[in-house]
C-alpha cells in the first residue's frame, strides 16, 4: 500500500518530536496507534463484507442454474412418462405403438 522505509519513518519521528514535543509525543503516538488499529479493523470488515457478497452472488447463480437443470430434467421425465403412457394405452387397446419411419 504505502512504500515507507525505515529512513522515512525516522524522519517523521524526528519531525514529530520537534513539533509535538517530548512530553506529548507518547500520548500522540498511542492515539495514532489506536486510530490505525481501528482503521485496519474497519478495512478488514469491509473486505469481509465484500467477500461475503461475492460468495452470496455465486451461490445465488449456482442455485438458479441447479433449479433450471432440475426443471429441464422434470420436463423431460414428464414428456417421457406421457409418451410411455400413450404407448401403453395403445397397447392395451390392441394397437401396435407407432414406429418411427425414416424421413427422406
Amino acid at each position: 500500500m504505502f512504500d515507507i522505509g525505515f529512513s522515512e519513518l525516522l524522519v517523521i519521528g524526528i519531525v514529530a518530536l520537534i513539533v509535538i514535543g517530548p512530553q506529548k509525543l507518547p500520548r500522540v503516538a498511542r492515539t495514532v496507534g489506536h486510530l490505525a488499529g481501528r482503521l485496519q479493523r474497519y478495512v478488514s470488515e469491509v473486505k469481509a463484507d465484500i467477500n461475503r457478497e461475492m460468495e452470496f452472488d455465486e451461490l445465488r447463480k449456482m442455485r438458479e442454474s441447479m433449479e433450471k437443470a432440475a426443471a429441464d430434467v422434470h420436463s423431460s421425465v414428464d414428456s417421457e412418462l406421457n409418451k410411455t403412457a400413450d404407448d401403453l394405452n395403445k397397447a392395451v387397446e390392441g394397437k401396435k405403438p407407432e414406429e418411427q419411419k425414416p424421413q427422406a
